[in-house]
Order: C-alpha cells, then sequence, then structure tokens
C-alpha cells in the first residue's frame, strides 16, 4: 500500500511542478481545458486519457524497447506541443467546427503525450529502479498523472465558469487571451531549447 501511495503519488506531482522549466503539463493542461465549459467534461476526460495513454506509451517504450531519444530535442517538442496548443486555440477558438473534430483532437493528445512521457524517460528510470514490478509501478504512477491532470482540468472549467459565466468575459476572447498569455510564457523557452 506504501507503494501505491508512493507512485500515485510521484504521478501526481510529476504533473503539479511548479518549477521554473517543468510546468509544461501545467501549462497545456490549461491550453487543453480553458475553451471548454463543464459540458464537455466527458470530451475533457477523454483527451486527458488519451494524453496519460500515450504518456504511459513512451514509458513503456523506455523500459521494455530500450527506445531513447536526445534530451533537448524532446524538451524541445515538448514546448512546441505547448505552442501549437496555443496556436490552435487562438485560431479556432469560438468556431463551431472544432467540437466536431474530436478524434482529430484525441489524436494529438495521444501523440503528445507520447512526448511528455518520453521528456520524463531519465526521471522515470530512476524511479523504476525500487519498484517490484515495472508495470505495476507505471499504472500507480499512471493514476497520479490523471489526478494531477483532472485537478487542472477542473480548476480551469471553474475559472471558465467564473469569467465566462458569471464575469460575462467574451469566450472567444477568454480562450484567445489565455493561450496568447500561454504563447507569450513559452516562447523564450522555444528559442532558448532551439538555439542549445
Amino acid at each position: 500500500m506504501d507503494d501505491f501511495i508512493l507512485y500515485v503519488k510521484e504521478g501526481f506531482y510529476h504533473v503539479m511542478n511548479f518549477n521554473v522549466g517543468a510546468y509544461d503539463h501545467v501549462l497545456f493542461f490549461i491550453l487543453m481545458a480553458v475553451p471548454f465549459l463543464f459540458n464537455s467534461w466527458k470530451k475533457l476526460l477523454g483527451l486527458s486519457l488519451a494524453f496519460t495513454v500515450g504518456h504511459i506509451l513512451s514509458l513503456l517504450l523506455v523500459i521494455y524497447g530500450k527506445v531513447s531519444f536526445n534530451s533537448s530535442y524532446i524538451e524541445f517538442l515538448i514546448v512546441v506541443t505547448i505552442a501549437i496548443t496555443a496556436l490552435y486555440n487562438i485560431f479556432t477558438a469560438g468556431k463551431r467546427h472544432r467540437d466536431n473534430h474530436n478524434w482529430i483532437t484525441m489524436i494529438f493528445a495521444l501523440f503528445f503525450g507520447l512526448i511528455h512521457g518520453f521528456g520524463f524517460s531519465s526521471g522515470f528510470k530512476m524511479l523504476a529502479a525500487g519498484a517490484e514490478s515495472d508495470l505495476l509501478m507505471l499504472l500507480e504512477f499512471a493514476l497520479g498523472l490523471e489526478l494531477g491532470q483532472l485537478l487542472i482540468i477542473f480548476v480551469i472549467l471553474v475559472l471558465n465558469f467564473i469569467f465566462t459565466g458569471i464575469f460575462r468575459f467574451n469566450k472567444k476572447e477568454w480562450v484567445q487571451i489565455i493561450s496568447s498569455i500561454i504563447l507569450g510564457m513559452i516562447l523564450p523557452l522555444l528559442i532558448v531549447r532551439w538555439i542549445f
């Protein structure tokens, strides 16, 4: 039971990491949730699960397939996934057609989860070194990931409700402003990681 709690907490804190340069999950899930309201919770749950599956698949490939990538490329690609999601939000905010492409966003969430998972591969190897079962530990870690992601989604849905429901902000502009702020935050990282 202690191991279960330990690995769930590790997964949760992997997502809820606010250290400088380590908050990519938080930014990504803010961007994923900001275009939606509470009535879209099933879609958001599906996107979060797709991301987690991608994350876990990459860690399985690291553990069992001995797959590895240059960490500087992966760190750059993680920032690219955040930039793509921000730009997608900015250009599709308020458009009805975006809700009809659920399978496309699911595929992107899965693919982006793969990239983010490879970014944690070295940290995960150290974490898994003390585990009795890699697969069980991975599932426990995945549960923690999902709980952290769902917490971010819930907080953003509450903020969306407050700002677009109570304070009557224009929903399209709200999505574009939040996405633009995050894009502005990660542009310096994008440049730094591209150069180095």
